[in-house]
């Protein structure tokens, strides 16, 4: 689920260098040689452990990439209208042999109403996802602006496999209500999702066919966005805990209308089972897209906590004890939907960087640096 609609993106660096030299390469006099220091174009000041970073998309809101198990495709959501779609559709490519810059991607999903929140399955011949297309062919309204910046819960959306053809293969929620952000364990054998099946919206679990679905947590306010760890023992989320009598009378009241506000959120871990349930930040704002480190011991996510106005969001690192936050990126407006290729080696995630004084966000992909 997105969060990029209520950004304002503002210009950033504004070319692509086609070339540039390598700096670790020999001249025939290195002597007679002034040594220049080569920044890369789409990297800001700072940035120390991303390097040769590329633009993968242009144009459009394309988000949530995700590795395959291989790290050798990712499958991501756009809306791009180069693309001829008027809402998220789920897409995949090959990382180093398709050119999605000039040419449209592999379409996974049906083309069909809105769908959001892909993964691939074990074996990466096949995608599970969300979609609202058995409702309705075409994309749901947007929620009014009355009710200020919300996400909108469609109770239409549900959870489907697909194989890379694009045929549905499975259903694997029937719930009239919202099921989606569903995404896979390392080990292959559960998903995680958020679903509003108990009347609040809640982390459930279920094994990788569908079957033994189980509700994580259960404390009032959205819990979404979830993670496995690398050992597919724990969870990484993002929640919102309204406290006061205000703040819970304007969840429900949203949440009856199938809405919820994510200005303010921050992160959890636990057990795949929701026990020993720990918060992690306590910084205020929203805090969210958590992925968790190859190491497992900690998360990188998206963050405003630094800023009063609603951006810029930035990627941090954050020790899965809470203790040191450190920012990853420094970017003006937006950055998020990390995730580690599963080596440990890249980082890919979505940014408003290089995108021409538009709103368009795009994908990037980066070498990683510890």
């Amino acid at each position: 689920m997105k969060l990029t609609k209520s950004i304002f993106a503002i210009a950033t660096i504004g070319f692509l260098a086609s070339c540039q030299e390598n700096p670790d390469s020999e001249t025939t006099d290195p002597k007679d040689q002034e040594t220049v220091e080569v920044k890369e174009p789409l990297l800001y000041e700072g940035e120390k452990h991303l390097k040769n970073i590329r633009q993968l998309t242009d144009g459009g809101d394309n988000a949530e990439a995700y590795f395959s198990f291989n790290d050798d495709h990712l499958v991501f959501q756009s809306n791009a209208e180069k693309w001829g779609l008027s809402c998220d559709q789920i897409f995949y490519f090959n990382i180093d042999g398709d050119d999605l810059m000039e040419n449209k991607p592999e379409m996974v999903s049906t083309g069909k109403g809105r769908t959001t929140c892909s993964y691939f399955l074990p074996n990466d011949d096949m995608i599970v996802y969300a979609s609202t297309h058995l409702a309705d062919d075409n994309c749901p309204p947007e929620p009014s602006k009355s009710e200020g910046y919300v996400w909108p819960l469609y109770s239409s959306f549900d959870i489907f496999t697909a194989d890379l053809d694009g045929n549905i293969v499975d259903q694997l929620t029937n719930f009239d209500g919202y099921d989606a952000e569903a995404t896979v364990s390392p080990k292959g054998d559960k998903i995680v999702y958020t679903s509003t099946k108990s009347g609040d919206i809640e982390l459930w679990t279920m094994d990788i066919d569908g079957s033994n679905k189980k509700m994580v947590t259960d404390e009032l306010g959205y819990d979404g966005g979830a993670f496995f760890s690398p050992d597919g023992s724990k969870l990484i989320f993002r929640a919102s805990r309204p406290k006061t009598e205000e703040e819970i009378k304007k969840y429900k009241d949203l949440l009856a209308k199938d809405l919820v506000m994510p200005a303010n959120m921050e992160l959890f871990v636990c057990n795949v089972d929701g026990s020993e349930m720990t918060q992690i930040t306590k910084l205020g704002n929203a805090n969210w897209a958590p992925f968790f480190h190859p190491n497992g011991e900690k998360v990188i996510f998206s963050s405003n906590h630094q800023s009063d106005r609603g951006f810029p969001f930035n990627l941090f690192m954050i020790n899965i004890d809470g203790t040191g936050l450190e920012q990853i990126t420094f970017d003006s407006a937006f950055d998020s939907f990390p995730m580690f290729s599963r080596d440990g080696k890249k980082l890919v995630f979505s940014s408003n960087r290089n995108n021409g004084e538009t709103r368009n966000t795009n994908l990037f992909i980066a070498d990683w640096v510890d």
